[in-house]
This record gives structure tokens, C-alpha cells and sequence, in this order.
């Protein structure tokens, strides 16, 4: 293995569970976050040489995460591959209290690029600078994204669609 490589696995290890989290709260799907975050490092490890500081790698790679999901969204998911019948066994994730069901369903249902700045400035706590450089936008563009976001997520928290 060489060095590129072995920083790429380090990097790698430490940070796709943070990167994981952020794409379930983007997408609401396990499994498209995987999918999401598997993208993602694959556009990294391509660019890998191409990357100046590699200390300073999140604000990049939270970018191109973000970037696969609004891209991803734009495009449908006629584009994807097709699930096989094979299912691949994981851990299962712990059961999610009532609050947290309602609040991640809520979050779904908010426009893509709203819930990109909902998730940046409240999960990940960036500032708004930040989370503007984070997306490719101003900072008055995140300021009222995150206000007609949070507008949104409350509307829909506080009348729940069923989904019977």
C-alpha cells in the first residue's frame, strides 16, 4: 500500500461514520447514505493527490457530500442502480425515541437545500460562513435557507402527515 493510499484509509476510518450520520440526516435512508458517503470518498480518493492541506479535509469532503445529495436529488433516482435481492447484514441501529422518529421524518420532507443548511448549522454546528462555503452560496442565502427550513420543520412537526 503506498503513502497516498494508507492517508486516504486513515482518513478514511476516521471520519465516514461522522460523514455516514450527516448523509442519514440529509437523505433519511440508511442505505442511501451509505451510498451517499460511498460516492463521496471515491470522488475524494480521485482528487486525493489534488487536495492541498489534508488537515483540512472536512469543510471539502462535507461539501462534495452535499453537492452528491442536492446532485443526486436534482437527477432522481432513475440514474441509480438497481437494488439486488442479496441484503448485506448490519449492526442494527438503536431504536429511535418518538420525538426523534417525528423530527427525522419532518426533515424529509424539507426542500433538499433547506435540509443542507438545517443539517450543517445545527448537526454539524458550523457557522453560518461556514455552511455558506460549505454549499457554494452567501451567508444571506444560509441565513434564509435556515430560516424558511426551520419555518418548514416546524409546520410539519407540528402537523405530522401519517403515512398510512
Amino acid at each position: 500500500m503506498t503513502d497516498r493510499d494508507e492517508a486516504f484509509a486513515e482518513y478514511f476510518a476516521a471520519r465516514s461514520s461522522a460523514m455516514r450520520a450527516t448523509a442519514f440526516l440529509l437523505c433519511g435512508d440508511w442505505h442511501r447514505a451509505e451510498d451517499l458517503v460511498q460516492q463521496t470518498f471515491t470522488k475524494l480518493y480521485l482528487r486525493w493527490n489534488r487536495v492541498q492541506r489534508h488537515e483540512s479535509l472536512d469543510p471539502y469532503v462535507r461539501r462534495v457530500l452535499i453537492s452528491t445529495f442536492i446532485d443526486e436529488g436534482r437527477w432522481g433516482w432513475w440514474r441509480r442502480e438497481r437494488p439486488q435481492e442479496t441484503r448485506i447484514e448490519r449492526a442494527a441501529a438503536p431504536e429511535p425515541s418518538d420525538d426523534r422518529v417525528t423530527l427525522l421524518g419532518a426533515l424529509a420532507r424539507v426542500p433538499a437545500r433547506q435540509r443542507a443548511v438545517l443539517v450543517l448549522r445545527y448537526w454539524q454546528d458550523l457557522s453560518v460562513e461556514e455552511t455558506a462555503a460549505a454549499l457554494g452560496c452567501s451567508a444571506g442565502t444560509v441565513k434564509s435557507q435556515a430560516a424558511r427550513g426551520l419555518d418548514t420543520l416546524r409546520t410539519l412537526v407540528a402537523h405530522p402527515v401519517n403515512a398510512d
